[in-house]
């Protein structure tokens, strides 16, 4: 294929060879790990222990280093899988719902506790009587309550693991059912919840379902619920992540470069977006949208980097989980804002900012980029201050099993803050609208 015609590729051949490629890199990851030979051991481990928040697969007693690595990459090909399937259309959403997946399958979902989400989507679309493929990327989102599914096949109704029964099967596959019929109702409704100010829409879907889903299976039933705690690991040397994501991020610069026929002048027009109910894809094409995978990573690790964070399965996976909403609205501007929302606050607050449980919560509160972006740095900086001050409480609600936590804490930001700016603040556009009005 010439250069030239490779420009001229639409936005969905593009989205599947991207996200292709960040498979092959989670191989390629795993094949690197300095654990080797624990690459088949730890993915056994991984896929036959719970999961709820937070259990770390690079973990020895949970799983491997390349063992994990080795999961992501099958539940990465997976989802590439689905996305080849007749029919399948991709856009920004697509992304998102990919990279949550696989930023997840360093600590919480796995090879197996995603089948029964994706086999309940499939029972949707032959509800509604349509193709699956038009409903991939709900297949992707509905795995949020991946832990729940691990719950049910290992423990429930119990607190130690007593391994696989009939039973347990069956209540996976139920839940799995129940989630993914009722996902693509609840995600279309969470818009109207945060107003399209929550990059991560299925956040507030999954929250709530999984605080009902919670509710019945453990309080309502008088079961006992397991502790939330967090198991964590000595995490990844930065020499081998630094390494590895400047890598993997050069790479997609370089790509974008050259499909923005050698120039950044299209990726300084999408720096300048708000990020409001955008796909950069459709509006400013491949080549500014690649460059953003690339350039938003490299920033979100020098971020990491910056503040001393430990990459934990979690804190790793972390930095893919941001990627999620590269291609929908998240930019290094506008997440900056949020980024100092959370220094300030964990100024005040007892958890030190490069803590795992605030690290991790920066990378949902990323998803509140649009605030910053509709109305300016200072309320992208309070947007990220609220998120921090509620980011750790809200796995009381869901017991720990809903993975999308920080997604649902950002439409929790949402509800409280949005109201407020709408009822006392301009958007930038509005004023732009004002100061011409006075002018004229």
């Amino acid at each position: 294929m010439t250069l030239d015609r490779l420009r001229k590729q639409n936005s969905s051949w593009m989205i599947r060879s991207v996200l292709c490629f960040f498979t092959l890199a989670f191989y390629v990851g795993a094949l690197c790990a300095p654990d080797l030979n624990e690459i088949f051991s730890g993915f056994v481990r991984i896929v036959t222990n719970p999961a709820q928040l937070t259990k770390d697969y690079f973990r020895p007693e949970i799983g491997s280093i390349s063992g994990a690595f080795f999961n992501t990459a099958l539940v990465g090909t997976v989802c590439c899988a689905l996305l080849f399937l007749p029919g399948a259309v991709t856009s920004g959403l697509t992304v998102t719902g990919y990279m949550l997946t696989v930023g997840f399958s360093f600590w919480g979902m796995n090879l197996v506790n995603i089948l029964p989400f994706m086999f309940g989507t499939f029972v949707y679309s032959l509800i509604k009587r349509e193709p699956f493929a038009k409903f991939v990327n709900f297949a992707m989102f509905s795995t949020a309550l991946g832990p729940l599914a691990s719950e049910m096949l290992y423990r429930y109704p119990g607190t130690e693991i007593r391994g696989v029964t009939l039973a347990g099967i069956g209540l996976a596959l139920l839940i799995g059912v129940a989630t993914g019929v009722a996902m693509p109702a609840l995600c279309a409704h969470a818009k109207n919840f945060h107003k399209g100010y929550s990059l991560y829409n299925a956040g507030a879907a999954a929250g709530f379902w999984c605080f009902f889903l919670y509710a019945t299976l453990y309080r309502t039933l008088g079961v006992e619920a397991p502790a939330i705690e967090a198991i964590t690991s000595d995490g990844l040397s930065k020499t081998f992540v630094d390494v590895y994501c400047i890598v993997v991020f050069v790479l997609c610069i370089i790509v974008g470069f050259i499909l923005s026929g050698n120039s950044f002048k299209g990726y300084w027009s999408l720096l300048k977006d708000t990020g409001y109910q955008v796909d950069f894809g459709t509006k400013y094409g491949n080549g500014p949208t690649v460059m953003n995978f690339g350039v938003y990573g490299l920033f979100i690790v020098l971020y990491y980097n910056l503040i001393g964070a430990k990459f934990t399965g979690a804190t790793f996976g972390a930095i893919f989980c941001m990627l999620a909403c590269c291609c929908t609205g998240a930019t290094p501007r506008t997440v900056f804002p949020i980024m100092i929302g959370y220094f300030l606050a964990s100024r005040f607050g007892q958890d030190a900012l490069n803590a795992q449980a605030i690290v991790v919560g920066l990378y949902f509160a990323s998803g509140l980029a649009p605030v910053s972006g509709n109305y300016g740095i200072i309320a992208g900086i309070v947007a990220g201050m609220i998120h921090y001050c509620i980011v750790t409480s809200a796995p009381a609600i869901h017991g720990g099993f809903n993975l999308y936590n920080g997604g649902f804490t950002s439409c929790l930001t949402c509800f409280v803050l949005v109201p407020i700016l709408e009822h006392f603040f301009k958007t930038k556009e509005e004023r732009k609208l004002a100061r011409a009005g006075k002018n004229g």
